[in-house]
């Protein structure tokens, strides 16, 4: 009879979580395919230019926040956010507004491509090919900026009951990524434009906990099961930079810059 109501308490354990936790109402946990597969619909659905294609030159897009990856217990050596943004900030100025918006000019690897140029003239020369190359398409403005914030546990709680010893539990934290972003004049220097926008980044946790005695007091039982999902950061720095570019667009059509296709 002690085994089984001890079988009979884990499968209430393991079959019971979720539903004791929206019965208590304690924050929900996101669902992970929610999470990692949302989209900015904003980002894609903007109507593009009257004026045609804006041809735009990155240089960069840095981390400045000076943050290393949080921990509780040590210091890591990891930074907290990508040192890469760049690369998601040219793919979001290619595909803003299905692509109508921007035209964008290598300039990351400006060096790696000037060899290569380089390196075709003196293979033509040496056969006596006189084709020119192309010259290379020039920027009309620059876009710059970086990933200027990172603050964590900026909002943590939870919530937990039990009863006879049994009972759900939920911890969640919340940190926000700022990105700031703006756009150059090449020919007068002057900046145009300039936006920032934050992501905030949750983490969740829910746990279940079963606690019983046994045998007038002598014997004890105790499990406890739980799954923690946190939104990944990388992810945040994405949309967050695709918001910019949104904000850019919008800016500049109040500024006057552009307009938007009637």
């Amino acid at each position: 009879m002690k085994h089984f109501f001890m079988i009979s308490a884990l499968l209430l354990l393991t079959s019971g979580c979720a539903t004791l936790t929206e019965d208590f109402g304690f924050m929900p946990e996101p669902e992970p395919a929610k999470v990692i597969k949302n989209e900015n619909t904003e980002f894609l659905t903007i109507k593009g230019p009257s004026t045609g294609k804006a041809v735009v030159a990155v240089y960069g897009f840095e981390d400045k926040t000076g943050q290393r990856k949080p921990s509780e217990r040590m210091a890591n050596i990891s930074t907290a956010v990508t040192q890469g943004a760049e690369v998601w900030l040219i793919k979001a100025l290619q595909e803003v507004g299905n692509g109508e918006w921007f035209q964008v000019v290598e300039r990351v690897g400006l060096e790696n491509l000037t060899k290569e140029r380089q390196i075709i003239r003196q293979s033509r020369a040496s056969v006596g090919d006189e084709r020119a190359l192309r010259p290379m398409l020039f920027a009309g403005v620059l876009v710059e900026g970086g990933i200027i914030g990172y603050d964590s546990n900026v909002l943590t709680g939870g919530a937990g009951a039990r009863y006879l010893g049994v009972g759900p539990s939920t911890q969640y934290r919340q940190d926000i990524v700022t990105i700031t972003m703006r756009m150059v004049s090449v020919q007068s220097g002057e900046v145009l434009i300039s936006v920032s926008t934050t992501k905030t980044i949750i983490s969740t946790g829910t746990s279940m906990t079963f606690f019983r005695f046994f045998d007038m007091g002598t014997n004890s039982l105790e499990a406890e099961m739980g799954h923690t999902i946190n939104e990944p950061v990388n992810y945040a720095v994405r949309v967050a930079i695709e918001q910019s570019v949104v904000e850019l667009i919008k800016e500049g059509a109040r500024k006057g810059y552009w307009d938007f296709v009637k």
